[in-house]
């Protein structure tokens, strides 16, 4: 079971970046360089591996699904932030 869902988790980020992968590929408008592949892909494996870790040590499912929440919140605010910086802040990619 545990090694099924790691693979799951990295199939999915794969799967993941093949969609901006292919939009580049269809149009301009789409501009990724390497470096928003590589952070992209660390992003979604950290975000995947903090659920499975929550999954595998927390006990009681109403904390696993508030600490798995948490962990996509924090994912989706950082990638607004670099997306178009909602922030403000330095690496923010407006």
């Amino acid at each position: 079971m545990k090694n099924k869902r790691l693979i799951g988790i990295i199939s999915a980020v794969g799967i993941l970046l093949l969609v901006p992968f292919v939009a580049m590929q269809c149009s301009d408008e789409v501009q990724w360089s390497a470096f928003d592949f590589i952070i992209a892909g660390a992003l979604l494996l950290t975000t995947g591996f903090a659920c499975e870790w929550i999954l595998r040590t927390v006990k009681t499912t109403q904390n696993r699904i508030l600490l798995c929440g948490f962990a996509l919140l924090l994912l989706a605010l950082i990638w607004i932030e670099l997306a178009v910086g909602i922030f403000g802040t330095r690496w923010a990619g407006s």
